[in-house]
């Protein structure tokens, strides 16, 4: 779909909330050419004398004020009286004009921030539907811009550009009228100059698009440094890389000053070429205006209302001229929105997709093959069955793929080959929100919020009682060091759970788990980040947590998947070797030899 059917489409349901302010825009823009009108009268009263006759001239201007303003203002008489009355008149049409115009802005931002809203609730729900996939190969700082500035540039599209837009139509709408009534020639002659201000931009335009696209493409890389920097501000500082840092944050800032300044030298010319067309066009006016007022086609009074007319007019006809390069930046950023809009989520659940009626018997992987690229294989030909109950190890070096194979599992990702089904169901045939809903997943990186230490453990059950949630601390060994702290649970852990040391934040995580009570458990490097007494202190939680559940454990630390069911080795994507601890120690192969140069190098060095 092209980008302004798209832009319509969230306007759309705010459209009667855009459609009385555009009403009063229109009383607005008539109101105010009225008040230019009003000179007219004003101008007569001034210089007419009580009981002269007045110069006059048959037009729709005059026939109209005969019939309203004459009959109220009497010019034949004291001619202060009837310049006080015309004041009151303009001061109230003053009054009511500007009421209508708290109504049109106080309508329309209405309206923008409905939008502005709509917009950025449907991205982020959209966000949270993608895969992880799509994650991995964008910037955080990019999508951060998405829901932040560029949303924000398209709210000042639509209450800014698109007001002044509509408002100028209908402001030029109101003084060509009454400059018609007043007199067509004249108003011909002010037209000479009006195309060539509303072409003037034509050229610019497109330029434009290219400059704002790379301006806005520019402030994605610096959210997205600074992000990266402050997510990395203990390496940055314990690599003494702070110059470094410094240096490409200033290189990405001088860029985005070099390109903003660039579009801003076109949208700039903006100003004094309409000036310099306006005041042209004023001057056509004076000359010819004067040979009409000197004819006896006009009157002087209304020469003088056409003029502050005509001045009125140029407002507007450069606003319509500018907007579409003021535009650019509002479009290139809905163009950029709409590209995250536009991609597609590869994990959905099939039409046919059906519910999961619980996990009885085992978890099969069969001559599973993965590949995150075309042509590059992270698995190939894994299989393996997990019966009910039981709990399977993953070891091997690093890239071996032993995180991939619990992920597809939970459908973070989808197999590019094979099948892996739970009781003998494709768990592509399951609704993904169900099969998610037997996993529970530790890992080596906790992910807690900036919210309380109850929260972060009720996150997968908000409903869960406070005996619930402290139940589930104990079970984790986390209550004892919640207790200590100053609000208990209602203590905030900070952004990431900073707050907390690492092996705190992961006993919370186990807590949450344990509350969830899901059948299938995953610990993806759970302690290997940690010291050897909190270690004790997760193992012994991680103990309570697998009894009757069934359990994936990827582990570098050896130490921890000796008791497990059954071990998997894997190497370049392969299963190399399969059995428990002691048979595969006898076997003397890759396991072994994993062992043993893990506890040699825990042993002890002593000296002869």
């Amino acid at each position: 779909m092209s980008l302004y059917p798209r832009l319509v489409g969230f306007v759309r349901p705010h459209s009667t909330t855009i459609l009385v302010a555009v009403a009063a825009a229109a009383i607005y823009a008539v109101l105010d050419a009225t008040t230019y009108v009003l000179l007219i009268p004003f101008v007569d009263a001034l210089f007419v004398s009580g009981g002269a006759p007045l110069a006059s001239s048959d037009n729709g201007v005059q026939r109209l004020l005969d019939a309203t303003v004459y009959t109220w203002v009497d010019l034949t008489g004291d001619p202060l009286v009837a310049i006080g009355r015309i004041i009151v008149l303009i001061l109230s049409v003053f009054l009511v004009k500007n009421l209508f115009a708290f109504a049109r802005v106080y309508l329309l931002a209405r309206a923008e921030q409905g939008v502005n809203r709509d917009l950025r609730d449907e991205v982020y729900d959209h966000l949270l539907d993608l895969d992880l996939a799509f994650f991995g190969r964008t910037r955080t700082g990019q999508i951060v811009s998405r829901l932040t500035t560029e949303i924000e540039q398209f709210r000042m599209l639509v209450t800014r550009e698109v007001s002044r837009l509509v408002s100028a139509v209908f402001e030029f709408l109101g003084a060509l009228a009454f400059m018609l009534l007043i007199s067509w020639k004249l108003t011909l002659a002010a037209f000479v100059v009006i195309p060539v201000a509303m072409g003037i931009w034509g050229p610019l335009v497109n330029v434009l698009r290219r400059r704002d696209r790379r301006v806005l493409q520019l402030g994605g890389e610096v959210n997205a440094h600074i992000v990266e920097t402050l997510a990395g501000v203990r390496l940055v500082k314990s690599s003494s890389a702070e110059g470094r840092e410094r240096a490409r944050f200033h290189g990405l800032t001088a860029d985005y000053f070099r390109q903003f300044m660039r579009a801003e030298v076109a949208r700039s010319m903006a100003a004094p070429m309409t000036e310099m067309l306006a005041a042209a066009g004023t001057g056509v006016i004076l000359w010819y205006g004067a040979r009409l007022v000197v004819g006896a086609d006009i009157t002087g009074a209304q020469f003088v209302g056409f003029l502050g007319l005509s001045l009125k007019l140029y407002a507007p006809v450069k606003n319509v001229a500018k907007f579409p390069a003021m535009a650019q930046p509002g479009l290139v950023a809905a163009e950029r929105v709409f590209e995250f809009l536009d991609a597609k989520a590869e994990i959905t659940d099939r039409p046919d997709a059906g519910p999961v009626e619980g996990f009885d018997r085992d978890i099969v992987y069969d001559r599973v093959t993965f590949a995150y690229r075309d042509g590059e294989p992270v698995l190939e030909d894994v299989s393996f069955t997990v019966p009910r109950g039981s709990v399977v190890a993953l070891v091997g070096p690093s890239g071996a793929g032993k995180s991939t194979v619990v992920d597809l599992l939970s459908r973070f990702f989808d197999v590019t080959d094979g099948s892996v089904s739970i009781d003998g169901r494709d768990v592509r045939d399951l609704r993904v929100t169900e099969l998610r809903s037997l996993m529970g997943i530790v890992s080596q990186e906790t992910v807690l919020f900036h919210d309380s230490v109850r929260a972060n453990i009720a996150y997968g059950r908000p409903d869960a009682s406070v005996e619930q949630v402290e139940a589930a601390a104990r079970a984790a060994n986390a209550h004892e060091f919640v207790e200590r702290m100053e609000d208990g649970y209602d203590t905030l852990v900070g952004e990431r759970g900073v707050e907390l040391s690492g092996g705190q934040r992961q006993r919370i995580a186990i807590a949450r788990a344990i509350l969830r009570d899901p059948p299938i458990l995953v610990f993806d490097e759970a302690t290997s980040a940690l010291d050897t007494e909190s270690e004790r202190l997760i193992q012994d939680a991680i103990e309570r947590l697998l009894e009757g559940r069934t359990v994936f454990v990827v582990a570098h630390r050896l130490s921890t998947v000796q008791r497990a069911d059954q071990i998997l080795v894997l190497e370049g994507g392969r299963i190399v070797e399969q059995g428990d601890h002691q048979t595969l120690l006898a076997q003397s192969g890759r396991y072994k030899r994993l062992h043993d140069l893990q506890f040699e190098a825990a042993a002890p060095i002593t000296q002869t």
